[in-house]
């Protein structure tokens, strides 16, 4: 069951630089995947050793139906540890449920907004002097650019801005964004992967406006342009002046990094330990029921032939 964890830690620590060494749409999937199976394998396995616990429960286990007192006795864990492991899984639960309604919250109250805005197609300006350009997910998705964004911008640098937002609708980042943050609350060992994977989906959009107006200095120049001006936006947008620009601005004017499939191949590497790591504690916990559910049924057995 620690595996997940050692993972998750490793992840961490090699996130951050592995993910700068791919294309951006490469290390954005990448720690995405890798943040759902280090998550999930974690709680997962967290479940399985606080069902060993309930298990035991006369109750719970008359329904089985098994052996508590086997089950007790033949349990490789402590009951004590097992419980924390049900108090855990419950705190998980509570956790996600909040960040889900809060992003949830965040993102509807949003769309409602730039709902009501007039929109030439996905593209809405709002007359305000304040700079300020976003994006917004919804049916459909809006990009929201201020009066007074447009204004501080040139032409080509415009586009540039636009063709970032329109990046981020179209590859729906805010998703990415979204399950980063979630497997952030079941397991905080991976909140350095979340800074990471935005990172990763800001450089995305950032190369997919530079293929779109197939100049990347000038995508570089607009958003250093927009960060020097721009408010921020809220949780439920996504904007070209997220994530740390001066790294961003510096990547754009480097050349594109080249595909690297050891980096990928370490992340998959990751992703099957953690797999395996959860089919041995589930083949662990499927052999201890048995082994009650056996017990129970041979003393079923005997009673019923006294």
């Amino acid at each position: 069951m620690y595996l997940p964890l050692l993972v998750s830690a490793v992840l961490a620590v090699v996130a951050p630089w592995a993910g700068r060494r791919m294309p951006p749409h490469a290390g954005a999937w990448a720690m995405t995947c890798a943040a759902v199976v280090a998550a999930g394998t974690w709680v997962a396995e967290l479940a399985m050793l606080a069902f060993t616990a309930v298990g035991q429960l006369p109750l719970v286990a008359a329904q089985g139906p098994w052996s508590a007192r086997v089950l007790a006795a033949e349990d490789p864990v402590d009951r004590e540890f097992a419980a924390g492991c049900a108090g855990a899984v419950l705190v998980v639960v509570v956790s996600v449920t909040v960040a889900s309604w809060r992003r949830g919250r965040a993102l509807v109250g949003a769309w409602r907004e730039c709902r009501e805005l007039a929109a030439g197609g996905d593209l809405a300006v709002v007359d305000d002097p304040v700079p300020a350009a976003f994006a917004v997910l919804g049916l459909p998705g809006r990009v929201v650019v201020s009066s007074g964004m447009l204004r501080v911008l040139d032409a080509g640098e415009r586009r540039a801005l636009l063709a970032h937002e329109r990046a981020h609708l179209r590859h729906r980042h805010h998703l990415f964004s979204l399950i980063l943050h979630l497997a952030a609350v079941v397991d905080p060992l991976l909140r350095p992967l979340e800074r990471a994977g935005a990172f990763a989906v800001e450089r995305w959009a950032d190369e997919e406006a530079g293929a779109v107006v197939a100049d990347r200095p000038l995508v570089a120049r607009a958003i250093a342009r927009a960060a020097l001006v721009s408010s921020r936006a809220g949780k439920a947008a996504l904007a070209a002046t997220g994530g740390p620009v001066p790294q961003r601005v510096r990547a754009l004017l480097a050349p594109p990094i080249p595909r690297r499939d050891a980096a990928a191949a370490a992340f998959g590497a990751l992703m099957v330990a953690c797999c395996v790591s959860l089919a041995i504690t589930a083949h662990d916990t499927e052999r201890l029921f048995e082994a009650a559910i056996h017990a129970r049924a041979v003393a079923t057995a005997q009673g019923g032939a006294r």
